[in-house]
């Protein structure tokens, strides 16, 4: 079940791209930034973000503030590592993950830096294009793009930013070191109106929310291949999101392609994203799914069985949480189905019933093979039926005889 509003920049990317009916919206909301000249690129990063901060200026931390939630937050992050480790047999590198405590608007600049990385192949091939056919034409359609990306994108982040609690930031894309070490983020303000809103108590909940981004930590970092193997999946997908902004580029023309895309589909996806891919992208995003169920699925289970002994208050906060981020209006369901938010929360759910299924059949020991290497991850289709993973998994290997 859904911990926390979900995020993951892969599926906004997506959406950025491909969301025709949000970009529709978010260009009417951008009218008055259109008046201005295009910035060279694919997105004007100072009109996204000041969209998004323009949704969020209220609950401003202090200076003060924040070295007292740093300093909180670090000491319940310290508290859960032990115990995450204990319960998993992973263990954390020397450095633990840098953690901070946020205002929405820390939350955004943080966010628009890591979009910033994950978009530069797409940005340098856009300025190489726009100096190639610096023609009338060509500069008023990428003006148009530009703008109804940039505000997209400055919506959705502006969206995120009064739902996320918490995140783990990790640092992949080939941008920086593999090696380097994540990062953690407590949204403040965010954490503040659901302990009010649902009654909860503040020590308690804002632990479960630090077992929840710890956990993430250890498989990212105690996992010796996952993170190498997440980061050559998102360097494949932007090079498919590349050849897709030439589509893009080319008005009802590309727009006809991804109609006759998804006429070809067969119609059996559960997904408009999925519909409007090649069958080579949905190979790779059924493969991404996969990789992140698993990651969000193992995450609740550790939650889970970590936080029953931890918190006095577990099921309480389970419970109340849980029934909340069912009640949302029609209008944010409208938008959380349009951006591929749903996806996330598909997530979750089969995530964490595979976990629980193989768990209760095989144990923690043999459910914990997910982390042996790429080859062990269970497929989207083994997700939906865990006994046919089981099965792969101890099914004797045959070797292949020796001429």
């Amino acid at each position: 079940m859904t911990r926390r509003t979900p995020f993951d920049p892969r599926l906004v990317a997506l959406g950025l791209l491909t969301g025709a009916a949000v970009g529709v919206w978010a260009g009417r909301r951008a009218q008055s930034w259109t008046a201005r000249p295009a910035k060279p690129g694919l997105i004007d990063w100072d009109r996204a973000r000041a969209i998004a901060v323009n949704m969020n200026r209220e609950a401003a931390l202090t200076a003060t503030e924040r070295i007292r939630l740093d300093a909180e937050y670090t000491a319940l992050v310290d508290r859960t590592i032990p115990l995450v480790s204990r319960f998993t047999g992973l263990t954390l590198p020397a450095e633990r993950p840098e953690i901070y405590a946020f205002d929405r608007v820390d939350w955004i600049n943080a966010n628009i830096d890591a979009f910033r990385r994950m978009f530069m192949p797409i940005e340098r091939l856009k300025l190489n294009e726009q100096a190639a056919n610096p023609n009338v034409v060509s500069v008023l359609w990428s003006g148009v793009n530009q703008s109804v990306i940039s505000a997209e994108l400055g919506i959705l982040l502006g969206y995120l930013a009064r739902r996320v609690l918490g995140q783990y930031d990790l640092a992949l894309l080939g941008r920086e070191p593999i090696e380097t070490t994540g990062k953690l983020y407590f949204v403040q303000p965010n954490i503040v109106n659901i302990e009010r809103a649902l009654g909860l108590p503040s020590e308690e909940f804002r632990l479960w929310l630090a077992l929840h981004e710890t956990t993430h930590a250890f498989e990212f970092e105690a996992v010796p291949w996952l993170r190498a193997y997440m980061n050559a999946m998102i360097e494949e997908y932007f090079g498919f999101i590349t050849q897709d902004i030439d589509y893009l580029r080319r008005g009802m023309d590309g727009i006809k392609v991804f109609v006759e895309r998804a006429r070809g589909s067969g119609g059996d996806n559960t997904s408009w994203i999925e519909l409007i891919m090649t069958p080579e992208q949905r190979r790779l995003f059924s493969r991404m799914q996969a990789t992140m169920s698993i990651v969000e699925g193992y995450s609740n289970y550790v939650m889970n069985g970590v936080g029953r002994e931890l918190m006095p208050e577990y099921t309480t906060i389970r419970t109340r949480f849980e029934s909340r981020q069912q009640q949302r209006s029609p209008a944010e369901k409208l938008f959380i189905r349009l951006t591929g938010l749903d996806l996330k929360m598909e997530q979750y759910r089969l995530g964490e019933a595979f976990i629980d299924h193989v768990v209760r059949h095989k144990g923690h020991g043999f459910a914990s093979r997910v982390w042996d290497s790429p080859e062990a991850l269970p497929t989207m289709a083994e997700l939906r039926k865990p006994d046919e993973w089981i099965a792969r998994m101890i099914a004797p290997v045959v070797e292949t005889p020796r001429p």
